[in-house]
């Protein structure tokens, strides 16, 4: 039986991190067959990819070459572990997917989000995650947020107010035109209340047993 492929996506700052460690502590205790796996990254082949595009400064890349380094990180990404688990009857659970591809070089950066969309199908055909939970934050909140981390993985913070409301816009719009898919969840709420609504969206969307 096919497992699930759950994303969850948003600006800096909206606790995606805090939020999937809970998401995936949940799947452990309820005994659930799962793997937490990240974008750009996964496998080590990609994880190196990573590193050249979550680090330094936010314009040292050109946007295409820069597409196509997240493209090229994600066919091992889904070649090696996400296809592998999904047929072990595996739920994925993944920080980032094509949506951020979407809205971060497509719509921020100018590519263009229908560039960006037939890129992926013409490399991965309709392959998508089932749900996607964005986590929507004003981008002054979450920019603060972020500037507290000292993960290194800073390459985009940096970039001006206009890119990260352009970004938050563009999940949003994602989000209405795919209801079926996404969810939207107020990142700015009690960590805890969150989780919990979080925990909710999976139970309903995928039918998911929780302990």
């Amino acid at each position: 039986m096919r497992g699930h492929f759950i994303s969850v996506e948003g600006g800096e700052g909206s606790g995606k991190s805090t939020q999937l460690k809970l998401l995936t502590a949940a799947f452990e205790k309820s005994g659930l067959p799962f793997v937490a796996t990240r974008e750009p990254g996964g496998v080590p082949s990609a994880e190196r990819i990573r590193a050249m595009l979550v680090s330094g400064d936010g314009d040292a890349w050109g946007h295409l070459g820069e597409t196509l380094l997240f493209q090229a990180a994600r066919a091992e990404h889904i070649e090696k572990l996400i296809n592998p688990a999904l047929a072990a009857g595996k739920t994925i659970i993944c920080d980032r997917f094509l949506d951020s591809t979407i809205v971060y070089q497509g719509i921020a950066k100018g590519l263009g989000a229908e560039y960006i969309k037939n890129m992926h199908h013409l490399f991965f055909g309709n392959f998508m995650p089932d749900l996607t939970i964005i986590l929507d934050i004003e981008p002054e909140k979450g920019l603060a947020r972020a500037g507290s981390r000292n993960d290194g993985e800073n390459r985009f913070e940096g970039l001006d107010i206009e890119f990260h409301q352009r970004i938050r816009h563009g999940f949003l719009d994602i989000a209405k035109c795919e209801p079926q898919r996404c969810v939207v969840l107020d990142a700015g709420q009690d960590v805890a209340k969150l989780h919990a609504q979080i925990i909710v969206v999976v139970r309903e969307h995928l039918g998911v047993s929780f302990a």
